[in-house]
């Protein structure tokens, strides 16, 4: 795994558990449809595996050319 990876938060994180909470503030997100790159390790990785249905990983357009 190398590079970045684009999440993105889909869903409120009004009415979740606080544990949910903390996980989307730490990964710097503030707002609904905001987009962080970071990077593309095994510790963000699990952040973002353990709340798949807040957020999801998005596709970089300009590597698709």
């Amino acid at each position: 795994m190398a590079g970045t990876i684009r999440i993105k938060l889909i869903r409120s994180v009004i009415c979740t558990p606080l544990k949910h909470k903390v996980i989307v503030r730490a990964l710097g997100l503030k707002k609904m449809n905001q987009i962080v790159e970071r990077p593309d390790t095994p510790g963000f990785r699990g952040m973002v595996k353990k709340i798949p249905h807040l957020l999801t990983l998005t596709d970089d357009a300009k590597t698709k050319g």
